[in-house]
């Protein structure tokens, strides 16, 4: 994993040789906390598709969580979000991984039925 600041992204690279690059901007609207995406069926902050500011998307750190998260730190403060590896991998901005998204969102198929993947409202 490496955040390079001055390009404004994130990078990791997967033991099975796949590597993502998120960048900032795209990886503070991915936030999976309860401010950014709700909770008790309220629609949270980001739900409203607000512009981000610079300091909104300006990485400070960013931290392991255990073994199955990490939980960047934004320039305006924020820093509750626990950005699970498995939401990372799923969210992959690479061309590879949005066709395959795009297939499978395609696909009627019980694996794209939306109470299966409820998760995505709030993760």
């Amino acid at each position: 994993m490496h955040a390079d600041r001055a390009a404004r992204t994130f990078s990791i690279d997967w033991s099975d040789g796949h590597a993502t690059v998120f960048d900032f901007t795209a990886l503070r609207y991915l936030c999976p906390c309860a401010y950014c995406r709700g909770e008790a069926g309220l629609p949270g902050w980001l739900d409203s598709a607000p512009e981000l500011t610079d300091e909104q998307t300006r990485m400070t750190d960013i931290h392991l969580v255990g073994n199955y998260a990490v939980s960047p730190h934004w320039g305006d403060g924020h820093s509750t979000g626990f950005y699970p590896f498995v939401l990372l991998r799923e969210r992959c901005p690479c061309a590879e991984c949005t066709a395959r998204r795009g297939a499978t969102a395609a696909d009627p198929g019980p694996a794209t039925h939306p109470a299966l993947h409820d998760h995505d409202r709030h993760a």
